[in-house]
């Protein structure tokens, strides 16, 4: 029977037990004190790198995920092997799901019995940090189990997802042909978490408009000392997959001269104050409830107080 001790799953994990690492995500997933306990763990390792992958539905972020874990494993670093790889897919949409492999990732299944690769769909359950919390401490669970590379796939554009994927190392951003105008693109926050552009479905007509699209983006946003390229990939095939690693690779090598450092404490700020904002939500709900709350209502109501010391007579009672 498979413990229920976080220590005791973590080593396992350590050893190569899918299960064990299976349960500790779950944990993440779930929220509770074997979660708090699991990330306890966790943070005394080091960080994997983390690939976001993100763009609009239908994009075919899952066949280019597919793709490149292959290419992952043949190539690695250029001067380090990858022997193990891991694949978030986060559903912020589904939260019924329960992590289950959605119909869309079923393209990756071809590695469901590789050793070397452990795919996990991740919703959230509806703790109070949902996913903006659970994925960084997934990724850190993954870590701790020595995954050296974790791919985040997210199924669409929102705020949500550009969140998740402007905490990657990397950051992939996939479009189709005739993706759309870049009005759009700046309001979903694209430019801001691109590190690679991927014009995918390359094949079809309109890939002109969307490179010229792209560059006009790119343009707009000012001189930077990386500046993302835009590849053309047709996933289904494997064609450009290749370069996009390679595209990855160059961008590893450009932050590890310097920015890399700078971005992970801009995320490990990014995760304190949202770890933060939801231990003061978790006491603010836990304030709205009860006879002083009510209270505080009757005395709004009746207009001998007001909210600012209605609110602060509340934290005071605590």
């Amino acid at each position: 029977m498979i413990s229920a001790d976080p220590t005791e799953l973590v080593e396992e994990a350590r050893g190569g037990s899918r299960t064990a690492l299976a349960r500790l995500l779950t944990f993440v997933e779930s929220g509770g004190t074997q979660h708090l306990a699991t990330v306890a763990l966790a943070y005394r390792e080091p960080a994997p790198y983390v690939v976001g992958i993100t763009g609009p539905p239908g994009a075919g972020k899952s066949t280019l995920t597919d793709q490149m874990i292959t290419v992952v494993l043949e190539r690695g670093f250029r001067d380090r092997d990858v022997d193990q790889v891991s694949v978030l897919c986060v559903d912020p949409s589904s939260p019924f799901t329960g992590g289950a492999i959605l119909g869309d990732r079923i393209r990756m299944q071809g590695h469901a019995t590789n050793g070397h690769v452990f795919i996990r769909s991740m919703a959230t359950r509806g703790h109070l940090g949902g996913l903006s919390l659970a994925v960084p401490d997934a990724v850190r669970v993954l870590g701790a189990a020595r995954f050296p590379l974790v791919l985040v796939e997210t199924v669409g554009v929102g705020q949500m997802e550009v969140e998740i994927a402007s905490a990657a190392d990397t950051t992939i951003v996939a479009v189709n042909p005739g993706w759309g105008d870049a009005m759009q693109a700046n309001k979903a926050g694209l430019l801001e978490v691109a590190d690679i552009f991927v014009i995918n479905k390359a094949d079809r007509a309109g890939v002109r408009e969307t490179r010229r699209d792209l560059d006009q983006m790119l343009d707009l946003g000012g001189a930077h000392e990386w500046r993302p390229p835009i590849l053309e990939t047709v996933a289904t095939e494997g064609t450009g997959i290749d370069e996009l690693w390679s595209a990855v690779v160059d961008h590893r090598t450009f932050i590890e001269r310097g920015p890399l450092e700078e971005r992970r404490r801009g995320r490990m700020r990014v995760e304190l104050d949202r770890v933060l904002s939801a231990m003061v939500r978790t006491r603010v709900v836990s304030l709205a409830h009860g006879d002083d709350y009510e209270e505080q209502i009757d005395a709004l109501l009746a207009g001998t107080t007001d909210p600012y010391r209605a609110a602060e007579t509340l934290l005071a009672t605590e």
